[in-house]
């Protein structure tokens, strides 16, 4: 039973982490300057989007929740299940952030699945 609870934290709180923080840097912009100044610049500005901290907070919970199932579980089985973020991912790109998603990359979240399902079941 812990294991599903933390299986569910590493994917949930990982790939909603991604997505904050993508949405942050959506709001943000891109670096286009480099140098020291512009970067400090880059980052106080991103310091002050309120999406980069819930992503921040989101990803040290999900890093936390894959140290705790390490300790549980065999890392030949937790890597790979902890791929399940694929489809996480994707399906929260296209609900959060409103992005298209052509067929062949479902098709490979689909693949991903099924490996994951196989490693899941080879479990014991």
């Amino acid at each position: 039973m812990r294991e599903f609870f933390f299986l569910f934290l590493v994917i949930v709180a990982g790939t909603g982490g991604e997505l904050c923080v993508t949405r942050a840097m959506k709001v943000i912009g891109e670096v286009h300057d480099f140098r020291p100044a512009a970067l400090a610049r880059f980052v106080f500005r991103a310091m002050r989007v309120g999406w980069m901290w819930i992503g921040v907070g989101m990803m040290t919970l999900a890093f936390f929740s894959l140290l705790a199932m390490l300790s549980i579980e065999n890392v030949s089985l937790v890597v790979p299940v902890t791929a399940l973020s694929y489809a996480a991912g994707t399906t929260g790109a296209m609900l959060f952030l409103h992005e298209r998603i052509s067929p062949q990359r479902w098709l490979g979240v689909l693949i991903v699945c099924v490996g994951v399902t196989l490693v899941w079941l080879s479990r014991r």
